[in-house]
């Protein structure tokens, strides 16, 4: 009896002993087979698996705290397939709070799970929370209700939600073309698009970081804090915006223009107090983006839509000519109605002859021919040098997504004429967008400095705000020539009684009338209008350009774009809170 225990005893040892060397055997086979690190991974799979935390983008405020952009919470409704008890009660459910179709939903419940490889189907997107507290109320009182023992519990098993933030965008529209937009893609995250949201995408998205969620509830453990995308503090004041946006609106009603830009900036550190344009966009509803903007309408035409000034370009040719010595505000200019450059007559807008005139006589008339002559006493190598160091050969550099510009032709390019010097020095043949006009007539208001313009104050990254220093891109002219030329405007404005004046403060500017360009030479009976001014002239505080383009009530930009200027500066000193002249005068002097 005893040898046969020992012999069973034995028998099971050995037995053991197999096994545990075929064990070791499979062990080294399968740390041998190239599907090793696979099937490692899979294990790793039912373990648990990695998810991206996705930081909260960034916020976008008003320099004076107004929030423009920021996130709310919205929740993904979909089906878990495995899970699914009862498909009826989920399809009336969701179509009942959710307004989905109640077929389709059952269609999609029925689905058994793995057909198709189809585990989780999405049902719909950006619920809002009263929305899920609904579906959750429901679900709760499905589970708590008394039920007859034979009859089935209704259960919404399988319906689930997941939580994830949406742009929102309080103001709709307001300053839509400086913001731009946040499109959505997946759980990954989504991209910024034009204006702010676009040239700042990275900045305001954050780092996402990826973490290894445990499958089993007891060995999770607390996610780690992850760094949201930096806030954004703007230039844009909000109270101006709308003022700008809302006068741009008025000004397209009664003048009958296309569309319209109106730029407000601080000439002295180049900021961007507004930008209105049209048309724009409520960016709630970004998806709309290509029926508001049909090619080739760009999203901001402050800074992608070039066009040929007109007159306004004339203060930059005669701060040029100025500051180079070729005229004094007092160089008398014999206006006989034409002159000849490069085998090419110009002539005035009423083709008329002006007789003599002092520069200011020039500008207050806006005389082409004057204006040319101007040129060819500045020499073309001058008067070229100057308007690149304007800034008008390149991106001014504005810190939004899609910024544009038309090439500045040269003497010694294929496409450039000697009469090209005569009718580029009164804005014609020649493009720019607004963005760079008002950079660079920043430096006839700002001491001959030219300020890089830009519309972000300040970040605030991990609860520290960085300011964003004022650039300054060159100094075109001499402080001395900037005083003089800024003078010579308001002399003028003053002298023809200009529908661009505003009572009790004294501005400097220039009225634009262009003729638009057509396969078969210019136009003039539509033209694209345009301002540009800044003020009080002893110590400007704004720069206001104004353009718009193809009014039907009048071809001239003393009737259309000058009285909008006003308008503007009359509600944006009161913004600004600026006094009266007098009274600032009278301030000083105590």
């Amino acid at each position: 009896m005893k040898i046969h225990f020992y012999t069973r005893y034995l028998i099971i040892t050995v037995f053991c002993f197999l096994i545990a060397i075929g064990i070791v055997i499979q062990l080294i086979r399968i740390q041998s087979m190239e599907d090793y690190a696979a099937i490692l991974a899979q294990n790793k799979g039912y373990e648990g698996s990695f998810v991206t935390l996705i930081p909260d983008r960034g916020r976008i405020f008003d320099r004076k705290g107004s929030l423009l952009a920021g996130n709310e919470t919205t929740y993904e409704v979909g089906l878990d397939l495995v899970n699914i008890d009862d498909p009826e009660t989920i399809a009336n459910a969701v179509s009942s709070i959710l307004g989905l179709d109640y077929y389709e939903t059952l269609t999609y419940a029925n689905i058994k799970a793995g057909q198709d490889g189809r585990y989780y189907i999405v049902l719909d997107d950006f619920v809002p929370a009263e929305k899920i507290e609904q579906l959750q109320i429901l679900k709760e009182d499905y589970q708590n209700r008394e039920i007859p023992k034979k009859q089935k519990r209704p259960s919404l098993s399988g319906l689930m939600w997941t939580e994830h933030t949406k742009r929102s965008y309080p103001e709709g529209s307001l300053a839509s073309n400086v913001i731009g937009f946040y499109k959505f893609l997946d759980r990954t995250g989504g991209m910024g698009y034009y204006g702010v949201e676009g040239a700042y995408n990275d900045i305001l998205s954050g780092t996402p970081v990826e973490v290894f969620i445990p499958n089993d509830p007891q060995l999770v453990t607390e996610l780690p804090d992850i760094q949201k995308g930096a806030d954004l503090i703007l230039t844009i004041d909000r109270e101006i915006q709308t003022m700008a946006e809302n006068v741009l609106d008025e000004s397209l009603d009664w003048s009958g223009a296309e569309s319209g830009t109106i730029l407000i900036a601080n000439p002295e550190d180049g900021s961007i107090l507004a930008m209105a344009t049209t048309p724009r966009l409520d960016l709630n509803q970004y998806w709309q983006y290509d029926q508001i903007f049909v090619n080739p309408t760009p999203f901001n035409n402050a800074i992608s839509k070039s066009y040929e000034p007109g007159s306004v370009f004339k203060v930059l040719t005669m701060a040029a000519a100025l500051d180079n010595g070729a005229v004094t505000p007092n160089t008398i200019f014999s206006d006989v109605g034409s002159i000849l450059v490069g085998g090419a007559y110009i002539y005035n807008w009423n083709y008329g002859a002006w007789g003599d005139q002092d520069m200011t006589g020039c500008m207050q008339h806006s005389l082409n021919v004057c204006l040319a002559w101007v040129a060819t006493e500045l020499g073309e190598d001058a008067f070229y040098n100057y308007m690149r160091n304007f800034g008008l050969d390149r991106n001014t550099g504005v810190d939004l997504a899609g910024e544009l510009h038309y090439p500045l032709r040269l003497p010694g390019d294929n496409q450039w004429y000697e009469v090209d010097l005569a009718t580029n020095s009164f804005g014609q043949g020649i493009s720019t967008t607004p963005i760079q006009m008002v950079m660079s007539v920043s430096a006839l208001a700002n001491d001959g400095k030219m300020m890089s313009p830009h519309v972000t104050k300040s970040m605030i990254i991990d609860d520290h705000q960085y300011e964003v220093n004022p650039v300054i891109v060159g100094s075109p002219i001499k402080p001395e020539t900037a005083h003089t030329i800024t003078e010579m405007l308001a002399v003028s404005l003053e002298q023809e009684a200009s529908n661009a004046l505003v009572d009790g403060y004294r501005v400097a500017g220039k009225t634009g009338t262009a003729e638009i360009a057509t396969e078969f030479g210019y136009t003039s009976n539509v033209t694209n209008t345009s301002f540009v001014g800044w003020g009080p002239t002893d110590d400007p505080k704004f720069l206001v350009y104004v353009w718009l383009e193809k009014p039907t009530i009048s071809i001239w930009g003393s009737e259309v774009a000058a009285p909008v200027f006003s308008e503007i500066v009359q509600k944006l000193v009161v913004l600004m809170g600026i006094p009266p002249d007098s009274i600032r005068m009278n301030i000083a002097s105590n």
